[in-house]
């Protein structure tokens, strides 16, 4: 499925590099879009780095936790 989108994404692309060089296109127009995707980037980052911390921290508590049991097995 992401095949197919990425795909799409870079036909659309095309198309609109194709009228970007017959000059019609507005600069502004293409100026919003790439504000847009820097915003959703950056949302997109944001909530990685949450998640990876969180992640981090089940990760080391469950290191603490095989520590413990591997004191019982021996």
């Amino acid at each position: 499925m992401m095949d197919f989108i990425k795909k799409s994404m870079d036909w659309v692309l095309e198309k609109e590099d194709e009228v970007a060089k017959k000059c019609a296109i507005k600069p502004e127009d293409v100026e919003k879009q790439i504000k847009s995707l820097e915003q959703k980037r950056e949302q997109l980052k944001k909530k990685y780095n949450e998640e990876d911390a969180e992640m981090q921290h089940i990760l080391s508590r469950l290191s603490i936790i095989k520590a413990d049991a591997s004191k019982c097995s021996r």
